[in-house]
């Protein structure tokens, strides 16, 4: 498939990523499929995600990934005809059942589809609690799951940061594929993929070259000053209480 918009949207982040130094830095790429649906669970800490996670299917194939995002960005003026040019997938959270539909026809057509199962940034960066979605749809369309860790995007784009100084380092970890058993029960999977996520991201901060100690931008479970994930969910309760007492004015 062409994709011409799509292609050259890529070659835009590949220009912007190089003008900024970013030293992206990937292991497991050989892990997503050459052919076929696939669907990637990706951790989200970070506005830059959707263009990271593209990129170890870009070096494997040149495969490209329709991901799912909230249906608000499709209604704006100059993201919106630009995300539905690239085919990705809108989701209202008042009425995912559409999204579904759409994700698991894709993943039947042979589309891998990037879907992140928090379903919105962890500010601990670390992995909260999974939506169980992203396995069901994997379930409908008999597809793999394959495991995604992101980390150090949240440095340059992210809740209360903007800093676009060169130099910063991106490192990315596919999993192997996770093939969910039809029978296996939705919390069992859901821990499942959880747990390898979890293993993941212990294993791309490892090798993550810059964590003194004490940095906001490592999880405080590997040493760092970001929330827990007990004081995210503080956090989360209050911008949620904020934001409802806006729209009530």
């Amino acid at each position: 498939m062409a994709d011409p918009l799509y292609r050259s949207i890529v070659l835009t982040a590949k220009g912007l990523f190089k003008g900024l130094a970013i030293d992206v830095n990937v292991v497991g790429a050989e892990n997503i499929p050459l052919q076929g649906g696939a669907l990637l669970a990706i951790n989200h800490t970070s506005y830059l995600d959707f263009a990271l996670g593209g990129i170890p299917a870009d070096m494997r194939g040149r495969r490209l990934v329709r991901f799912m995002a909230k249906d608000s960005i499709f209604r704006h003026k100059i993201a919106g005809p630009l995300m539905r040019g690239m085919k990705h997938i809108p989701v209202n959270r008042d009425a995912g059942s559409q999204a579904f539909r759409d994700a698991v026809n894709a993943l039947k057509a042979g589309e891998i589809v990037g879907v992140f199962p928090e379903a919105t940034m962890s500010r601990s960066l670390d992995i909260k609690e999974l939506k169980s979605g992203s396995i069901r749809m994997a379930k409908v369309a008999k597809v793999p799951v394959i495991p995604m860790i992101i980390f150090g995007g949240h440095r340059i784009l992210s809740y209360g940061v903007k800093d676009f100084s060169r130099g910063k380092q991106v490192c990315i970890t596919v999993g192997e594929p996770i093939i969910f058993d039809s029978n296996m029960d939705a919390d069992q999977a859901n821990e499942l993929l959880s747990d390898t996520l979890k293993q993941l991201l212990s294993q791309t901060i490892e090798r993550y070259r810059d964590k003194p100690a004490g940095a906001p931008w490592v999880p405080a479970r590997f040493g760092g000053s970001a929330p827990t994930l007990a004081e995210a969910e503080v956090i989360e309760d209050k911008v949620r209480a904020e934001r409802l007492a806006r729209k009530l004015k």
